[in-house]
C-alpha cells in the first residue's frame, strides 16, 4: 500500500509540491487512492476553458488535481448535442484515468419573468442532467442570477426555488445534484440564497458555495456561511487562495470544522504562463490551509 502511494504522488506531482507532508488526507482501498474529506478540483471557468478533453485530463493528472466540473463551449466539447457513442467515449476515457468528472457547469438561470425563457432555461438544465449521467457525473450547477427591476423580490425567490425543485426532482432519478451556485448580483447575498432554499426543499438542491466579496457583508462570513452550510453540496468554488483579500484560510477553518467532504473547486482569474505549475501551487496551498485548520 505504501508503496502504492509513493507512485501516486510521483505520478501526481503532489509529492514534488511537498503534500507528502499531510499523509492524514490519503488512504489506499484496493488499487485506488482516496483522499479524505475535502478536495481540490478544477472548475474549467478559464483555467482549462481551451484544453480538449485528452489533455485536460493528462493535465488534471500532473498537477494532482483529481476532480473536474466541465464547463460548456469549451474546447473540451463535452455538451448535450453528443451522440451515445460519444458519451460513452467520454465516460470511458475519465474513467480510465484517476480524474472524476465532478459534474457541469452550465449557465442556465431561472429568474426569467418570460415563461419561454424560464422554460428553456429549465429544459437544458435537464439535457446536461442527461449528459452528466451518461457521462459518470455527479451534478449540475446552476445560477439563480438576479431579481427583476418591477417584481418583488418574494415573487423571484418563489420562482427559483419552485424551480429548483422540480429539477432536484428530475436529477435525483439519474442519480444526479442540483447545486445553486451563490450567484448573481442581490441573489449573491447569503440571506437570499438562504430564502431561496428554504423554497427549494428538495433534498436533491443544494448551495454551492462561490467566494464571494459578499460574503463578508452583513454580520460577516462565519455568520453568512453558517445561513447556508446544512444544504451545502459536493462542490464549493473558490479563486486563487493566494491572492486577493478574502479570507480563504478562515473559510478552510469553517469548511473543515463542519467535516466539509466535497470539492473545493478553483475557479480561478488570473493567466499564468504555466497553467499546470500554477494549479500545482494551489495544491500546496490549499494542503497548507487544511493543515492549519
Amino acid at each position: 500500500m505504501k508503496k502504492q502511494r509513493r507512485e501516486f504522488l510521483k505520478k501526481t506531482g503532489l509529492a514534488a509540491a511537498g503534500i507528502s507532508t499531510f499523509p492524514y488526507l490519503f488512504s489506499c482501498s484496493g488499487e485506488s487512492q482516496n483522499i479524505k474529506g475535502m478536495q481540490l478540483g478544477l472548475c474549467t471557468y478559464l483555467w482549462g476553458k481551451d484544453w480538449d478533453l485528452p489533455t485536460l485530463i493528462a493535465n488534471c493528472e500532473k498537477a494532482g488535481i483529481m476532480g473536474v466540473e466541465l464547463r460548456h463551449h469549451h474546447a473540451h466539447g463535452v455538451e448535450p448535442d453528443l451522440s451515445s457513442e460519444e458519451r460513452k467515449d467520454v465516460r470511458k476515457r475519465l474513467e480510465d484515468s484517476p480524474v472524476v468528472l465532478v459534474g457541469y457547469g452550465p449557465n442556465t438561470f431561472f429568474h426569467q419573468t418570460d415563461p419561454e425563457e424560464l422554460k428553456a432555461s429549465v429544459d437544458l438544465t435537464k439535457e446536461y442532467i442527461k449528459l452528466s449521467h451518461d457521462t459518470g457525473g455527479r451534478g449540475v450547477k446552476v445560477q439563480p442570477n438576479q431579481f427583476n427591476e418591477g417584481v418583488p423580490h418574494e415573487e423571484t425567490i418563489e420562482q427559483i426555488g419552485m424551480t429548483l425543485n422540480e429539477l432536484g426532482k428530475y436529477g435525483a432519478d439519474y442519480g444526479q445534484q442540483i447545486r445553486l451556485e451563490v450567484h448573481g448580483p442581490e441573489t449573491s447575498l447569503l440571506p437570499n440564497i438562504a430564502s431561496i432554499m428554504k423554497v427549494a426543499d428538495h433534498p436533491n438542491v443544494t448551495v454551492c458555495w462561490n467566494s464571494n466579496d459578499e460574503d463578508l457583508l452583513g454580520e460577516g462570513l462565519e455568520h453568512n456561511f453558517n445561513l447556508v452550510k446544512d444544504r451545502f453540496g459536493d462542490i464549493a468554488h473558490v479563486r486563487e487562495l493566494n491572492v486577493g483579500d478574502y479570507p480563504y484560510q478562515r473559510l478552510m477553518d469553517l469548511f473543515v470544522g463542519m467535516n466539509y467532504q466535497g470539492w473545493i473547486l478553483l475557479e480561478c482569474r488570473t493567466e499564468p504562463a504555466d497553467l499546470v505549475e500554477a494549479m500545482k501551487e494551489q495544491q500546496l496551498v490549499f494542503h497548507r490551509m487544511i493543515g492549519r485548520s
